[in-house]
């Protein structure tokens, strides 16, 4: 009795101490993950309200869009050999440009990473030998994409990156006049546009498509030639006509990318609120379980306490 008393004693506040640091740890995490989770749920709301706006956007621009860009594959289609139709001239391809349409901010799952990984794939499979000579340039729209590409040391157009600070359509033509002169002056011989086209608030479909040269519309191929009336003339016409239509698609890419990225970032944020409510079912388990190992304790500790002094 002598021997055990003294142990005793001095290993009841030692387990006191202990139990107490635990509850205290699962009470801060559960804290924590309560303070994430109403962050979250703002974040879905806000993304929600923002989506809305974003969507109307391009439901609105898409049938114009899609209209405007049947109708020069059409007359590119039916003009073969024309070579006032710069824009739409094949040439070898030496040099290439990669207009890559990424969001400024992050946690949207993994829709600026999937965009990326698209990027490279398509140098891959397409413009292999080109990236070995340095020659495949990369212009950014949006934050996330220049500051990776840029870490990677890819050749990178550094002007147009902030373009969701202010998106305008006057801020997408400035960006797009940079490809288009490029490629009339023959400093590029092709130009891929890769975005996130939005389908519905939980699905992206991550695309990558010839920009420049203007492909031919496909029911133009192989049909009899199409007898167009111009008017003013076809070559002053065209020359008018054809950037306005390219300026257009690249709008409504950045539209549709605008759009996924709330779209996504709103599924994200939802799982995540998700994720957080049984996080906290499971920390409410292991925090009553410590609780009650804790009154165990302390009961088993009065009753050997007392059959200590009696004994």
């Amino acid at each position: 009795i002598l021997f055990y008393t003294p142990i005793h004693l001095t290993l009841q506040p030692l387990n006191r101490k202990i139990m107490s640091g635990a509850l205290k740890e699962v009470r801060n995490r559960i804290k924590s993950v309560q303070s994430t989770q109403q962050i979250t749920k703002a974040m879905k709301m806000v993304s929600a309200a923002k989506l809305r706006r974003a969507q109307d956007a391009i439901i609105q621009m898409r049938p114009y869009a899609l209209k405007l860009q049947e109708m020069l594959g059409n007359i590119v289609g039916n003009s073969d050999g024309d070579t006032s139709l710069a824009l739409a001239r094949q040439r070898p391809v030496e040099k290439v440009l990669i207009i890559v349409v990424t969001s400024d901010r992050g946690l949207c799952g993994g829709y600026n990473s999937n965009l990326i990984k698209l990027v490279k794939q398509d140098i891959k499979e397409k413009y292999t030998a080109q990236s070995a000579k340095g020659n495949v340039e990369i212009l950014p729209l949006g934050k996330k994409g220049y500051e990776h590409f840029s870490k990677n040391n890819f050749k990178v157009i550094d002007r147009y990156w902030n373009m969701f600070s202010d998106l305008t359509f006057e801020n997408v033509v400035a960006a797009a006049k940079y490809a288009l002169d490029a490629f009339a002056k023959g400093e590029i011989d092709a130009v891929d546009l890769v975005y996130s086209e939005f389908k519905n608030a939980a699905t992206q479909k991550f695309t990558a498509e010839p920009f420049l040269p203007v492909k031919k519309s496909e029911s133009a191929k192989g049909n009899a030639k199409a007898d167009f009336i111009f008017e003013p003339d076809k070559n002053v016409l065209l020359q008018e006509l054809m950037p306005k239509i390219l300026n257009t698609q690249l709008y409504k890419a950045i539209l549709d990318a605008h759009a996924s990225e709330h779209g996504a970032r709103m599924t994200a944020m939802d799982k995540a609120t998700e994720n957080a409510n049984e996080l906290l079912k499971s920390l409410k388990i292991s925090y009553n379980r410590a609780r009650q190992a804790a009154i165990t304790t302390e009961l088993t500790e009065i009753v050997s306490g007392a059959a200590a002094l009696q004994g």
